[in-house]
């Protein structure tokens, strides 16, 4: 790479830093939205009277909207202001949570969650393409690392921070109402601060230009589509993801306390710190990569050392309440190595499909966001044959083992996966 290039990327870290950053606050506020559903699980299956698989299609109407509007987002970013783009993906995620707050019947709440998956979107892909404009390709790995940090914070607020407060609230509702407040304090920073490129960085901006105007957009859609790379990456990702969802997201609290027999005070604990895992493992495995200037050794490493936490975890009886902590934050820790798909394929398309590539590999996430937890609510109805408290469905150790095969099994296949992604030693292959 030339050293005038990387000069131009570096001459404002400061700025850089404070618009990735403020972008990433986004990311924070979605994955909050994402996962609030693990704290407040039986409040919900309460209200609307829902069972497990019921439970899981409401949670997954996040991913059936952030799964039909990646791919057209990511090309809107190519083409247009990351700015305009995110302003708009901000409030629209702020209303979907207000909606949802106010719901009384499961259609509006069904509504309000697919705007916030319309909105949410735009985050990721958000972050990367800021990043790419104002970072050089050899610190993408760390930078992606610091935003996926980010959103694991607020995967963190989603555990004991949020049942906390809706205990001190005494209501669910109260507490998404603070939530839809934290939306606009996020809208106003990013109208503040967030800009598009870095300033001396015109001539760059024309030359990308002028690639998407010669291309055209359906050009542009092939060429990211049909790079099996991409879809390499994105399959992944989505594999070594399952446990965000299934163990962050929605089931890992009931997990605990059904399964383990621990109180949900102290599961809420150990889904915290698989948030807190997975916030480490993001950097570390980001340091690393950029440390050894390899991104597929340590997706491999990453497969193997998930697959045997996971198999402690499930068939390792009598685990005591700091032993599930421990597992929960490894588990987080491990299958962290996710995060180097986003560098990988970056460094494997052009700069100006970078929005276009990622988006698939976002789109995979969450087509697996919308599959896996209603088909894992499946999995747990079993014979349907369940004992009923209250309106409320209990389910078994055996329920939930039968249905946690999910993630070892995914785990496997994404390591095979890992073997055919190609090296591309921290830099631009393309």
């Amino acid at each position: 790479m030339p050293n005038t290039y990387r000069h131009e990327k570096t001459s404002h870290n400061k700025l850089a830093w404070a618009v990735t950053l403020t972008a990433s606050l986004f990311f924070f506020y979605e994955f909050i939205q994402m996962n609030f559903f693990n704290s407040i699980n039986t409040q919900l299956r309460e209200t609307f009277q829902l069972d497990a698989v019921q439970i899981g299609q409401l949670f997954s109407m996040y991913f059936y909207a952030n799964a039909l509007c990646l791919f057209p987002v990511g090309n809107l970013l190519d083409r247009f202001s990351t700015k305009k783009m995110l302003t708009f993906a901000v409030s629209i995620c702020t209303l979907g949570t207000f909606i949802f707050t106010i719901a009384n019947v499961f259609w509006v709440a069904a509504l309000g969650r697919f705007l916030v998956g319309c909105g949410a979107s735009f985050c990721f892909l958000s972050c990367i393409r800021l990043a790419s404009r104002w970072f050089p390709p050899h610190r993408m790995a760390f930078v992606t690392g610091v935003i996926v940090t980010m959103a694991m914070l607020g995967g963190l607020v989603a555990q004991t921070p949020f049942a906390l407060l809706v205990s001190y609230l005494g209501s669910w509702r109260q507490a998404l109402m603070i939530n839809t407040g934290l939306g606009v304090v996020i809208l106003l920073a990013v109208l503040f601060v967030v800009q598009d490129r870095p300033p001396d960085s015109h001539e760059e901006a024309k030359a990308d230009h002028q690639h998407l105007k010669e291309l055209g957009l359906w050009r542009c859609i092939k060429l990211a589509a049909l790079n099996p790379q991409n879809w390499f990456g994105g399959l992944y990702t989505s594999l070594m993801n399952l446990p965000v969802f299934i163990l962050g997201g929605l089931w890992g609290i009931l997990y605990l306390t059904n399964v383990h027999h621990i109180t949900m005070a102290e599961a809420s604990y150990a889904t915290t710190m698989f948030f807190v895992g997975v916030i480490f493992g993001s950097l570390i495995y980001g340091w690393i990569s950029d440390h050894i200037e390899r991104r597929v050794f340590p997706m491999i490493v990453g497969a193997i050392i998930s697959l045997i936490v996971m198999g402690i975890l499930m068939y390792v009886p009598g685990l005591s309440l700091w032993s599930l902590i421990l597992l929960f934050f490894l588990v987080g820790l491990v299958t962290s190595s996710q995060v180097l798909t986003y560098p990988t394929i970056a460094e494997l398309n052009p700069i100006y499909l970078t929005s276009t590539a990622v988006s698939i590999d976002s789109v995979c996430i969450m087509v697996s966001g919308f599959v896996v937890p209603p088909f894992f609510g499946w999995l747990m109805e079993g014979t349907g044959v369940h004992a009923v408290v209250n309106g409320l469905t209990i389910y078994t150790a055996q329920d939930f083992n039968r249905a946690m095969l999910v993630m070892p099994i995914a785990f496997i296949i994404a390591l095979v996966i890992a073997f055919f992604i190609r090296e591309t030693y921290c830099r631009s292959q393309a």
